[in-house]
């Protein structure tokens, strides 16, 4: 299952957005007002729990400065990844999309795209907030 989140527009430099993200305690700034836990476990990895939703642990998994920044699940039980693409526009400005890939039998895919798709938006929405 390939998701996008709409493209932010963020009053950033895309080196700003890349150093933000590549942190991974940022994250919790982007996070929805639901979330019930945000934990950071090392350097590169957190651990989130919305409301009404299993905790999930995200890895940073590789970066590319300043354009690209991939995150991955830290269990390979439900194999997927979250990637942030960071497109400069002026050196004031950037634009970042996001896209969720992940390996879902049909059935799970019909329950999780509304949920993952609603918090894509809300992640890139939360981007000004960095």
């Amino acid at each position: 299952m390939n998701l996008a989140s709409p493209k932010a527009t963020v009053q950033k430099p895309a080196q700003y957005i890349f150093d933000q993200l590549t942190d991974v305690k940022n994250f919790e700034k982007l996070m929805p007002e639901s979330i019930a836990k945000f934990e950071v476990t090392d350097a590169d990895s957190f651990i989130f729990g919305l409301k009404g939703m299993p905790e999930i642990k995200l890895r940073l998994k590789d970066k590319t400065a300043p354009n690209r920044v991939l995150l991955g699940a830290a269990s390979d039980k439900i194999p997927f990844s979250l990637e942030a693409k960071i497109d400069e526009t002026s050196a004031e400005s950037s634009d970042v999309q996001l896209f969720f890939e992940g390996e879902f039998n049909a059935m799970m895919a019909m329950m999780v795209k509304g949920p993952i798709s609603k918090f894509l938006e809300t992640l890139a929405s939360n981007m000004n907030k960095l």
